[in-house]
């Protein structure tokens, strides 16, 4: 029976490119001499990862995240991977951090709504949630070509990729 998982995987080496060359950026700008101005990306496991921007101002933490979201935008690396919700915390003195969560995997809640998506389209495939991905199966390839495009539609708050297509 063909199927496809639904995944939601950020390319790490583009991300860790934007990352080295938004530090490169920083260290150039004027504006930023002088200044404790960096973005870091750390691994927590192998799924969590986060980027932390340091400033020395609110201004300043705008400013970073602007040259990061720039830097990541040249590398095709989709900007909803990232969960700018977060406001900055403060440090010793007049330092500033932001820590910003990259998403990896689609959560339950996701995985559900994906499913749900599947089921009203009518379309004659099965959507099943097995980790951090969706297992999308039909008796057809055109179904599940339709089934991608749907959910391209769909879930629109999501980068979702495709991959492991079985024939």
């Amino acid at each position: 029976m063909p199927s496809f998982d639904t995944v939601l995987e950020p390319n790490l080496v583009e991300l860790r490119n934007a990352v080295d060359q938004a530090n490169k950026e920083i260290g150039n700008r004027f504006d930023f001499k002088g200044s404790s101005a960096k973005v870091e990306l750390t691994e927590k496991s192998a799924k969590e990862r986060e980027l932390v921007l340091y400033a020395d101002s609110d201004f300043q933490v705008d400013q970073v995240r602007d040259v990061l979201l720039a830097r990541l935008a040249k590398r095709d690396v989709d900007v909803r991977f990232l969960d700018l919700s977060a406001k900055p915390q403060k440090l010793g003195g007049d330092k500033l951090k932001l820590v910003v969560k990259v998403k990896a995997g689609i959560d339950a809640e996701h995985g559900k709504k994906i499913q749900q998506a599947l089921k009203a389209s009518k379309l004659k495939v099965q959507g099943a949630i097995q980790g951090d991905a969706v297992r999308v199966s039909g008796a057809k390839k055109d179904d599940l070509q339709a089934a991608m495009a749907l959910l391209r539609k769909e879930i629109a708050d999501l980068p979702l990729t495709f991959n492991n297509f079985r024939d």
